[in-house]
């Protein structure tokens, strides 16, 4: 029996004064605690050790993982007082003056609330008129409010000032399973310890514990079922171990559990899992007709399919886990041994399946029907090929036998009918690809392949390569964005030569392709209205295809750059920086080159050429 557990008043026994579970073996210390949070209570030892007390705390997790329990631990701990020690402790195992009250929750000065009904502000006010007095008994005033969420945002706004400043003589500890819910105002004054899930092997092991104590004869298999139901929570588990008590008549069996959670067999769902993925839908649909009529839930059933599949799938990456307390003999040896059979893209398939089955038979007016069906489609789909598989028996068949290497090339020439009709899939997917970069005007050819029969001559399968035609030549030659903009000048279209010279950045070009990058503000239809020009004045096809590549200048950018250039060499003539010096506020507004002179007798000059590059020299005209 606990330290602070009551006894029973009446002469009849303990009957009337029975306790559930649940709260006769409630947490009394921080030893108690170590049980699934050893994170928070190694950082709250340090911080009593060291004097580092905070003023508000937030404990957040899922039902039953110990917030509120945690809460008043940590109140008894502030304020633990006894003949040798007075201060704030985590070593509780002595019980102290305050302590008894304060884990039966009716100490005067440890105030414990329920958000969820005591949501307004008035509440909140209440709390900050009574902050301001010291506590009648205790070291610390502790306000505990249990579900922080519920509070309404004009309380929360209420309560931040004071949370932010409180008293010395006052400490806050709130607890909530929505902390996204609580304001950030809120969470960044206090200190936030997060309760993890109790793992299935903790809790088997509390749940050995309590019921050697209670002198209660329990199955370690029925144990690992109830740990594995309560999902991390202690509180969930215990309650199901004293359902479980009163079930079996004071002994826990795996069976009378497996009854009373409507669970089905370990073992029949390891078989179950196993016709499956052999693809024998008869002797799996024949396996959870006979669990359905033992009393298994249709949904238990695939979700307990689902838990093996992911057990399977662990095991093929982590074998270790195959030591886990909370799993049974047939789950550890067949799991085991499935592992190394079945594929990982089976078990991915399945769990996918699965995912979406289980809420289809849980919304179904028949779920023993609808996850009959999920079973027929998983039994089915266990001997489909992944797309890799499926790649690789096609690229085979384009060898033509069964001694192709998965992975090679199809090699060319006249071969069998599996070699053409490889052949024309391949064409008619090169023709998808093309005419997903050809403009919805031009025409798209598809090609399928066509079966041939068995008793066709071999000839008929094999294909005639007939020589390529020759290319058309444009009649106009376009080596650059500059060519495309003298098109548009010479064929008086000045629209697309601004958009041309202001927005595309040229990315590669080539007879008949073009390719390029535009930005977001460019035109939608520039890349048609380009295109459809261009087959228009050359009189061939063209493709304008947008990259992602970044390419090079604009027309505009790069004669902005030049135009700086010039200007930069024009400033370091010492002539021109001889006249700016001379006249005070002269500037240099344009240059120009003059096209070089070149008489009948002298072919080339050499300061003819370097003019042409944009260097200053002295027969050039300079604008001021």
């Amino acid at each position: 029996m606990s330290d602070f557990e009551p006894k029973a008043s009446n002469s009849e026994g303990s009957a009337t004064g029975y306790r559930v579970l649940a709260r006769k073996y409630r947490p009394k210390d921080f030893t108690d605690l170590m049980v699934g949070q050893e994170p928070m209570v190694r950082t709250l030892t340090n911080a009593f050790e060291t004097g580092r007390i905070a003023q508000a705390y937030m404990l957040t997790g899922v039902r039953g993982v110990g917030k509120t329990t945690t809460a008043r631990i940590l109140a008894r701990g502030l304020n633990y007082k006894t003949a040798e020690i007075d201060k704030p402790t985590i070593d509780l195992k002595i019980p102290g003056e305050h302590c008894q009250a304060i884990m039966e929750g009716r100490h005067v000065d440890v105030i414990e609330m329920d958000a969820a009904s005591h949501t307004g502000i008035d509440d909140i006010r209440e709390i900050i008129e009574q902050v301001r007095y010291r506590p009648v008994s205790a070291r610390y005033k502790v306000y505990i409010i249990d579900e922080v969420h519920m509070l309404s945002t004009p309380a929360f706004n209420g309560l931040l000032k004071t949370l932010e400043e409180p008293p010395e003589h006052v400490k806050f500890i709130f607890a909530t399973t929505e902390i996204r819910k609580v304001p950030i105002t809120v969470l960044s004054r206090c200190q936030r310890f997060d309760l993890r899930r109790i793992s299935a092997a903790d809790l088997v092991g509390l749940f050995s514990t309590i019921s050697a104590k209670e002198g209660i004869t329990a199955e370690e298999e029925a144990l690992a079922m109830i740990a594995r139901a309560a999902e991390g929570s202690a509180r969930d588990g215990l309650s199901l171990l004293d359902q479980a008590i009163a079930h079996g008549g004071g002994i826990v069996r795996a069976d009378a559990v497996r009854g009373m959670l409507g669970l089905a067999d370990r073992a029949r769902i390891v078989d179950l899992f196993d016709h499956i993925v052999r693809g024998d839908a008869a002797a799996a649909l024949s396996e959870f007709g006979s669990q359905y009529e033992a009393g298994a839930n249709p949904t238990v059933v695939l979700t307990d399919l689902a838990d093996f599949t992911h057990l399977v799938t662990r095991l093929k990456y982590i074998p270790s886990a195959a030591q886990d307390p909370s799993l049974s003999e047939v789950e550890r040896v067949r799991g085991a041994e499935l592992a190394d059979s079945v594929s990982v893209t089976t078990l991915s398939r399945m769990w996918q399946m699965l995912l979406k089955g289980i809420p289809e038979a849980e919304n179904s007016s028949r779920p023993a029907g609808a996850a009959e069906m999920v079973i027929i489609r998983l039994a089915h789909a266990a001997h489909l090929p992944s797309p890799e598989d499926a790649a690789r028996r096609l690229l085979a068949l384009s060898e033509g036998g069964d001694g192709a290497q998965p992975g090679a090339a199809p090699r060319g020439g006249n071969g069998g009918g599996a070699s053409a009709a490889y052949r024309t899939a391949v064409v008619a997917q090169q023709s998808v690809d093309v005419s997903a970069r050809i403009t919805p005007a031009q025409p798209v050819a598809h090609l399928h392949s066509v079966p041939q029969p068995d008793n066709a001559p071999m000839t008929l399968a094999r294909t005639e390569t007939k020589p390529a035609e020759p290319r058309p030549q444009p009649k106009v030659h376009i080596n650059s964005l500059e060519d495309v903009a003298e098109l548009c000048t010479r064929h008086r279209d000045p629209k697309l030569r601004a958009l041309l010279r202001n927005f595309v950045r040229l990315v590669g070009i080539e007879p008949g392709r073009l390719e390029i990058n535009l930005p977001a503000e460019a035109p939608k239809t520039l890349v048609s209205d380009l295109q459809k020009r261009l087959e228009e004045w050359t009189e061939i096809r063209w493709m304008v295809i947008l990259s992602r590549e970044e390419g090079q200048p604009t027309l505009v950018e790069a004669d902005a750059s030049t135009r700086e250039a010039r200007f930069v060499d024009a400033r370091q003539d010492p002539d021109v920086a001889a006249i700016l010096s001379r006249f005070p506020g002269a500037k240099i507004t344009d240059v120009r080159i003059r096209a070089p002179v070149v008489e009948e007798e002298m072919p080339s000059l050499p300061a003819a050429a370097e003019s042409a590059e944009g260097d200053i020299l002295p027969g050039d005209d300079i604008e001021f």
